[in-house]
């Protein structure tokens, strides 16, 4: 059996070395580099051949790719890189992975045509001033041969192992068994759709509530799929930290059953969660695990490999052995895991990791989209841009005399924007086409200097500069997905500020393609009602499968209690609160135990939380507080013991808003305060209307009422018994019964109640 790999990814893998650079340097885009080749291409005399398809072979290994350019008057390869600045900047290192890279593609050649001798060349063409810097070698068919054979005797021992381990890996998950002697009632049924889904590479949409095993259902059936459709990867998609727990957990659970299972799993996390030295720049003259990283890469990666269960933990304990920087290297092990858990922004931003390596490799992979209903909210702050003009204009103060020019002409644009704006919000109908222009100025104008001058700038220079080619590039796109909005600062005037916004509503257009890579997609979520919402809302391919999951539970476990004459609108705060603590506490008295407290702000929390000390000071009370790290949240969790007693106060939205599980533990109820629905204005009238032009009607209720679908899909998850009834507050008079049975179908009651 031949291993096939690219020509340009053997390169990377072999001929990598020295240190990890990660100064920001702006480097051609996309399409400038596109660019770039046709422009070099087209400077070539008659007989040129551009994009050369190659290919060889070494035992056990297949090698492929195009060369970039082949002159066969001058017997020329060309192997051509676009870059901006000056050419002595490309590193060293870099240099070296592109000789190798026109080393391979030449010896390639030489083979296919029988040359003996052949010229290399790197071309360097600079995008700005369009000038051609060439570095010319000529070598000997034999020593070529010599280097590829070299390249691919590094490679093959790799390659044999991937396979190896790929016929492993397929015999296990073939053999793999559910952890229990049973399934709980609706993990079948979800299981079984799940598989379906996977074997017919087809997506689903699966609505179960919360306390059945969802991760586990939808685990093992992907699982056992991948043999049978030859997948090469399995990512498993969350909003929160939690959601990674729960993966890894349900994971460990089937790694049990067999010794040494061969199923590699990864949770990777966010930089700032892995960097050893966040106070350090990341590249060799500033970071230890950046200086030699890439020498002592291939060490580390066979090591983390040869673990296979590589949690944040365990990945960390890797690269403190072998001095490399743990974030990079796990996402080098993006490429070679079974199983990633992660964040939804790997897989769906407009940068993303695993969706870019699920192209450039052509990997058949299958999603697991835990808490899906999370997506929409996630994926809208992806692909929207704000710029913050008071920010901006203590830039202009800061930055460098030749910039000065064109921000300042983006500041005239800007003032022009809502100099005779007198609301404190405004929806544009179109985009300010004057604005987007000074800003794509500003934006190369900046990129300019950041090249010539790549250290030494300002943070805000280069915060800004990566807002504004973001919304930049949300305005090319622009479309009925979106808005334009400019919310003034206070206080209003002719010289007020203001903040722009290109604010996403419909992220179905950029999803959309996400989800087409994909062999398979599973989306599940105790709240995912009303099913084609949020199929439209993400982009799901028409025909999506839906599933509403047999519950486990029963109607008399929970009540759900909707407050027929409470207000908690901001305007009548101070009233409620006196009603809502004293609630709180005859509950408490009434039936002790756990109980968990949202509230809509911090600020109507703490109102609420030194209220009820003062009045009920034995009640046991701790608080959710802002920028909690995950040992504070975990220690928050914890104080729901069994046997134990007391209120848990958090923020709707926030870190305990979903997705808590406490096995073992005793939660008995929840209080549920928000600042009321959102009342009909100008940004939900513009939405059903986008909504409607996108989908046609039917999208009222699902937009106008936004507040309460969080409220109840809170409500859905914090509950979690099934011996004694609980029982869910809905602290607010505008939540009526057919609403709420509306948004929250299931396996509760709902009953209107009065103070």
């Amino acid at each position: 059996m031949s291993y096939n790999v690219a020509v340009r990814a053997l390169c990377e893998f072999t001929a990598k070395e020295g240190d990890l650079d990660l100064r920001f340097t702006p480097a051609p885009t996309a399409a400038e580099g596109m660019a770039g080749h046709s422009t070099v291409v087209g400077r070539r005399g008659a007989g040129y051949i551009a994009e050369l398809p190659l290919a060889g072979d070494y035992p056990g290994l297949r090698v492929s790719g195009r060369a970039d350019g082949y002159n066969p008057a001058q017997n020329l390869l060309e192997e051509i890189k676009t870059h901006r600045g000056d050419v002595a900047r490309i590193p060293h290192n870099h240099r070296l992975l592109h000789w190798a890279q026109a080393k391979v593609y030449g010896w390639l050649l030489c083979q296919a045509q029988e040359l003996e001798r052949i010229d290399l060349a790197l071309v360097y063409f600079n995008v700005i001033s369009q000038k051609e810097t060439v570095f010319r070698e000529s070598f000997a068919a034999t020593d070529l041969r010599a280097f590829f054979e070299l390249q691919c005797a590094r490679f093959v021992a790799w390659a044999q192992q991937e396979s190896a381990h790929r016929d492993e890996r397929d015999a296990s998950l073939q053999r793999l068994r559910f952890p229990y002697p049973s399934f709980r009632q609706g993990q079948r049924q979800l299981a079984e759709a799940v598989y379906r889904a996977a074997r017919d590479g087809r997506d689903l949409m699966a609505q179960a509530t919360t306390g059945i095993g969802k991760t586990l259902a939808t685990l093992f059936p992907q699982l056992k799929a991948m043999p049978g459709q030859q997948l090469d990867r399995l990512f498993f998609l969350t909003a929160k930290t939690p959601g990674r727990r729960l993966a890894l957990d349900a994971l460990a659970s089937l790694r049990a059953q067999e010794h040494a299972m061969p199923l590699r799993v990864l949770e990777h996390v966010a930089r700032d969660k892995a960097c050893e030295y966040p106070d350090k720049a990341c590249h060799g003259e500033s970071c230890p695990l950046a200086k030699g990283f890439y020498d002592r890469l291939p060490a580390a990666r066979s090591a983390a490999l040869e673990q296979r269960w590589l949690s944040h933990e365990a990945l960390r304990d890797v690269a403190r052995a072998h001095q490399v920087c743990p974030y990079y290297l796990s996402q080098e092990l993006c490429r070679w895991a079974d199983v990633v858990v992660c964040d939804y922004n790997y897989y769906f931003d407009i940068n993303a990791l695993l969706h870019g390596l699920t192209q450039l490799n052509g990997w058949r992979v299958a999603l697991l989209v835990d808490e899906a209903h999370n997506l929409i909210d996630r994926a809208r702050g992806m692909y929207s841009a704000e710029l913050d003009q008071a920010e901006f204009n203590a830039l202009r103060k800061l930055a460098p005399s030749k910039l000065k020019g064109v921000l300042e002409r983006v500041g005239r644009h800007w003032h022009q924007l809502h100099r005779d704006q007198e609301e404190p919000y405004r929806i544009q109908q179109a985009l300010p086409d004057l604005f987007i222009i000074a800003l794509q100025k500003a934006v190369g104008a900046i990129t300019d200097h950041l090249t010539d001058q790549p250290e030494g700038n300002q943070a805000a220079l280069l915060r800004f500069y990566l807002d504004a080619m973001l919304f930049c590039r949300l305005a090319e796109a622009y479309g009925a997905h979106s808005l334009f909005d400019i919310s003034l600062h206070q206080p209003i005037g002719p010289n007020g500020l203001s903040t722009l916004c290109l604010r996403n509503i419909v992220p179905a257009p950029f999803l959309a393609p996400r989800f087409a890579a994909a062999h398979s997609c599973t989306l599940f979520s105790a709240t995912l009602s009303p099913g084609h919402y949020h199929a439209d809302l993400l982009g799901l391919a028409a025909g999506t499968q839906w599933l509403e999951v047999e519950s486990p539970f029963r109607a008399e476990q929970l009540q759900v209690r909707a407050l027929s004459n409470l207000s908690t609108r901001y305007q009548h705060r101070e009233a409620s609160l006196g009603p809502i603590t004293h609630l709180m506490a005859r509950q408490f008295q009434a039936q002790p135990g756990n109980y968990l407290a949202f509230f809509s702000s911090y600020a109507y929390l703490e109102q609420a939380l030194s209220q009820l000390r003062a009045e009920k000071p034995d009640i046991p009370l701790w608080a959710q507080s802002r920028s909690m790290n995950e040992g504070e949240r975990q220690a928050f969790l914890e104080r729901f013991r069994a046997g134990s007693q007391g209120i848990g106060f958090a923020v709707l939205g926030g870190a305990f808003g979903e997705g808590i599980d406490l096995p073992g533990e005793r939660l008995i109820g929840a209080f549920i305060a928000t600042l009321g629905l959102p009342q009909v204005n100008p940004v939900n009238e513009e939405v059903k209307a986008r909504m409607q032009q996108m989908f046609g009607n039917g999208y009222d209720y699902a937009y106008l009422y936004p507040g309460l679908q969080k409220v109840v899909q809170a409500a859905g998850r914090v509950i979690r018994t099934t011996q004694d009834e609980g029982v869910v507050y809905l602290l607010d008079d505008r939540f009526t019964q057919n609403a709420v049975r509306q948004l929250l179908p299931g396996w509760w009651k709902v009953d209107k109640t009065r103070l």
